[in-house]
């Protein structure tokens, strides 16, 4: 099959020449626009989330062979969570060439963290499937570029290091409360509350609970180490 201009661009901004397009062309079609005679991305999505795993975990071990499990997974789980692959997808513009059915496309799914960073889970697959481990493994490391060894020793996410924060002070873990719902079914608003037991509080509004949950949790964080 032949790519259209648009693809061709994208294949430029990746720094990978499909020798099998169909595959790119699979990538980034999301759910909403497969048909009978069009597949969608999840099944690339479901691979490229471990090929990526395989690369960061093999990455993080040989660029610091002194550093112990516990030190190890947070910064994994750092480079590989959807945040950070939607950032890499909006660094090389995936969401101009996303394939999306019409709800989406009212509702800014280019825009949306969760459909980006499935969909560059998805273009990685689609390489490593076009090109092998090694094509895959460097394209990865240099789409992830500086991260790597930017990552922070301690890269928890937010809920995580609260619950910590929590636990060492005796305390339960956090609570998460929706607070409001808005918006429309397919293009949900989200404000929750992150909760102790001892009644500090914040909120934070974002378009999924997760990172509603995350943003709060952060916020609360943030609250709390400034008033030690």
């Amino acid at each position: 099959m032949k790519l259209s201009a648009e693809l061709k661009s994208f294949q430029d901004r990746l720094g990978h020449q499909f020798a099998q397009p169909a595959l790119l062309s699979q990538a980034v079609t999301h759910a909403s626009m497969s048909s009978a005679n069009r597949d969608d991305n999840q099944r690339l999505e479901f691979l490229g989330d471990r090929v990526l795993g395989l690369v960061m975990a093999e990455a993080l071990l040989m660029s610091d062979k002194g550093a112990s499990e516990g030190q190890l997974a947070p910064r994994f789980n750092a480079l590989v969570r959807k945040e950070t692959c939607a950032d890499v997808a909006r660094q090389i513009d995936l969401g101009a060439v996303l394939r999306l059915g019409r709800s989406e496309m009212l509702s800014g799914g280019r825009r949306k963290q969760a459909l980006l960073g499935d969909g560059i889970e998805a273009v990685l697959a689609a390489v490593y499937m076009d090109g092998g481990f090694e094509v895959a493994k460097a394209l990865i490391l240099r789409l992830w570029g500086d991260r790597l060894h930017n990552v922070e020793d301690d890269a928890r996410d937010a809920k995580t290091a609260l619950q910590e924060w929590a636990q060492a002070r005796g305390l339960p873990p956090p609570a998460y409360v929706e607070v409001s719902r808005t918006g429309p079914d397919h293009a949900p608003v989200f404000t929750i509350a992150a909760q102790l037991e001892t009644g500090e509080s914040r909120h934070a509004t974002a378009g999924s609970k997760r990172q509603a949950e995350q943003a709060a949790a952060g916020n609360l964080l943030s609250e709390l180490e400034n008033t030690k």
